[in-house]
């Protein structure tokens, strides 16, 4: 007979059911981490057979999300955590709300990536703001494995750069615009790629604060969405 996870919970030391779940959301975040530049790198070579995989392998994150989030829950109706234990399963609740959020618009950003020429992606330099948002993903959830806020610190440094860079596509691109025969569909595409990878840094600021809350029990005011 198949145990759930309700059978299986009450057996272990609550300590290491939290451990355990931990390291179910750090293998998660990895997988999330690898779909994204792998649909960035996909979209850089218009590669749609890759496109579509990166699709399928996303269903598979939501459905592992979904998972993930019915053993949480389970633990707190079977073992009423207090004190840290609360706060680190919340905090794992709450990041892997975040990396639902990061899968979601990294298909958005995929799909329009594949409405603009390779020269808008060099030009725009969307690699290279994709790959620092992914620098940053990795930094908050290094950040919660090693319960290090220091590292969690550094993810708001780097969100800086990434304002930097949506702020120049969005001055260029609306220059852009204004010339007479631009092609304002792909340059609104444009726009919105920046947007999203914009959006994928908020989150991994909002992963680091949700760490810094673990730390400190703390909450820290999160950043304005645009």
């Amino acid at each position: 007979m198949k145990l759930t996870i309700t059978d299986i919970m009450p057996k272990r030391p609550v300590h290491l059911q939290i451990t355990e779940l931990s390291e179910v959301l750090v293998q998660l975040s990895n997988t999330v981490l690898e779909n994204f530049l792998l649909s960035l790198h996909a979209a850089v070579q218009h590669d749609e057979d890759g496109a579509k995989k990166r699709a399928l392998a996303d269903y598979e994150i939501d459905m592992a999300e979904v998972d993930l989030e019915e053993q949480c829950l389970s633990f707190l109706a079977l073992q009423h955590p207090v004190a840290s234990d609360l706060r680190t399963i919340m905090t794992i609740m709450m990041i892997n709300d975040e990396l639902e959020r990061i899968g979601d618009l990294s298909l958005h950003s995929l799909d329009l990536l594949f409405e603009i020429t390779p020269e808008s992606i060099e030009s725009f330099e969307f690699v290279k703001m994709g790959e620092l948002a992914a620098a940053m993903i990795k930094k908050a959830i290094t950040s919660f494995s090693l319960k290090e806020l220091s590292l969690a610190d550094e993810v708001s440094v780097l969100d800086e750069e990434i304002e930097a860079m949506h702020r120049s596509v969005f001055n260029k691109a609306t220059a852009l615009i204004k010339i007479q025969d631009a092609d304002v569909s792909q340059l609104m595409a444009v726009l919105s790629i920046s947007r999203y990878i914009e959006h994928i840094a908020d989150h991994a600021v909002k992963i680091s604060q949700e760490v810094s809350y673990l730390v400190t029990g703390e909450i820290t005011h999160k950043k304005a969405s645009h």
